[in-house]
């Protein structure tokens, strides 16, 4: 193989493994509602103030990335392909829920 079809190889390999990672990345979405204390992702809602900051299971103003086309059923599953089994009577949100929010005080 020549080194011009050699460096073109690696340059459409390098292509293919950045829109995999872009792919992957367009394919999460914000669920709130949907993680354990201390396990959300940044900028959640009122009471906490970056990653790993809420403070109660489930809380409704904090999110998750979750596969798209899951949030928003009693099972999501995790942008890592874990699913999440919610308590019965919870979904996923792809908006800020006014549910199991931290007592101020």
């Amino acid at each position: 193989m020549s080194n011009k079809a050699l460096m073109l190889t690696a340059i459409a390999a390098a292509f293919t493994a950045t829109g995999a990672t872009v792919a992957s990345a367009e394919s999460a979405v914000k669920c709130y509602g949907i993680s354990m204390a201390g396990k959300n992702g940044c900028a959640a809602g009122p009471g906490t103030t970056c990653a790993g900051t809420s403070k109660v299971d489930y809380q409704g103003n904090a999110w998750t990335l979750a596969k798209e086309g899951t949030c928003e059923s009693a099972m999501p599953t995790l942008a890592d392909g874990t699913m999440v089994e919610l308590p019965e009577g919870k979904m996923g949100s792809l908006m800020a829920l006014e549910r199991d929010l931290p007592m101020e005080g």
